[in-house]
């Protein structure tokens, strides 16, 4: 039996996909590499799936291994490679606070073994990578899913090792590579439950706002009536990569899994007021002022829960052009749904998982 080779899992988007790859591809066998701190948690996520689905019985393996090893730590990567014919690569760090060499190990190290990997696949028909829409950097105004290099800095090293990675993943294409990129924007939760794996992005805002009395405080920087933060849902990046991926001319192809709509941050934080039952007061502060207090001023940090490096995301100078995106998905039903259809569930879902359950 064929098999998809899929990283990630049990992350949140992994878990989401793994079930779609089974139906998309009804003759192939799922193999998921699973780093071993997290072989438990992916037994009982694929109880799960085979719970709803018993057609999945017996076309799911969980293989332990690492991106960051040679041969990806698998006892055999020869036997595996000569069955594959489809790669989704979606095991990343994705931390906001990581030091430079941890995210550049895995996510350029690890891609950089995912790529060599793929070059020893005999039948290998796609790689299909998971990149994000932050390799723009701090580029000042649009961002094409074509562009990459445009002589950008960085916000924080995270979004330096996805630039060089997808860089890399660029260089193994020009070589011949049959590859698709996606780019997702912030991903939340399922719009159609409000579900998530990590609290981060908006969230951090959310339980700033839950903590607080029915007037609430919120520190605001740069101009949030210019600013847009781009916010999508776990459930459209997942059935977006489903549906891309089975396109044949989605083949070299690099998409921007983002809101062709995105809210302003004055936009953003209305509708997060009105989710909480907050009356909210805004506080404008200088971005620099904002991340001292958080990094060097006593008790802020603790008070606040938000990462100085998220706060950059606030005064965000990017807008991402999702045009080829748009044109594959028409005709298919899969759009976007706007924030404010969602979002009660977002913060429900918050409300009742204090603790996110498992962060990946």
């Amino acid at each position: 039996m064929p098999v998809v080779f899929l990283t990630g899992f049990p992350g949140f988007l992994a878990s989401g996909l793994l079930p779609r790859i089974l139906e998309r591809a009804p003759s192939h066998q799922t193999v998921c590499l699973v780093q071993p701190q997290f072989i438990d948690v992916a037994r009982a996520r694929l109880k799960q799936i085979q719970n709803l689905q018993p057609a999945f019985r017996g076309r799911i393996e969980l293989r332990e291994g690492d991106i960051t090893h040679p041969g990806l730590g698998l006892t055999d990567p020869a036997a595996l490679q000569k069955r594959t014919s489809e790669i989704f690569h979606l095991a990343a760090l994705y931390d906001l606070c990581a030091p430079r060499e941890v995210a550049m190990k895995v996510n350029l190290e690890g891609t950089s073994n995912v790529l060599d990997f793929a070059a020893g696949t005999p039948q290998l028909q796609r790689l299909h990578y998971v990149s994000t829409c932050y390799v723009s950097g701090r580029h000042r105004g649009s961002f094409s899913e074509d562009d990459l290099e445009k002589g950008q800095s960085f916000h924080n090293p995270y979004e330096e090792s996805k630039y060089l990675a997808e860089l890399a993943v660029r260089t193994r294409m020009n070589d011949g590579l049959p590859a698709t990129i996606y780019r997702p924007a912030i991903v939340v939760g399922d719009s159609q439950t409000g579900a998530t794996q990590k609290y981060d992005g908006p969230y951090f805002v959310i339980r700033w706002l839950l903590r607080q009395p029915r007037v609430a405080v919120l520190p605001v920087t740069g101009d949030p009536t210019a600013t847009q933060v781009n916010l999508v849902p776990q459930d459209y990046i997942v059935q977006a990569i489903s549906y891309l991926s089975g396109l044949q001319s989605s083949a070299g192809r690099t998409y921007h899994l983002a809101d062709p709509h995105p809210l302003t941050v004055e936009e953003l934080v209305t509708l997060l007021g009105q989710a909480t039952h907050r009356r909210i007061v805004r506080i404008p502060l200088p971005l620099w002022f904002a991340k001292f207090a958080i990094n060097h001023l006593l008790g802020v940090d603790r008070l606040m829960q938000i990462p100085s490096p998220a706060i950059d995301y606030f005064v965000h100078p990017t807008r991402y052009a999702c045009e080829q995106t748009l044109r594959a998905l028409n005709g298919s039903g899969i759009r976007v749904p706007e924030f404010q259809t969602y979002v009660d569930r977002l913060v429900n879902f918050v409300r009742l998982h204090p603790k996110p359950s498992h962060g990946f």
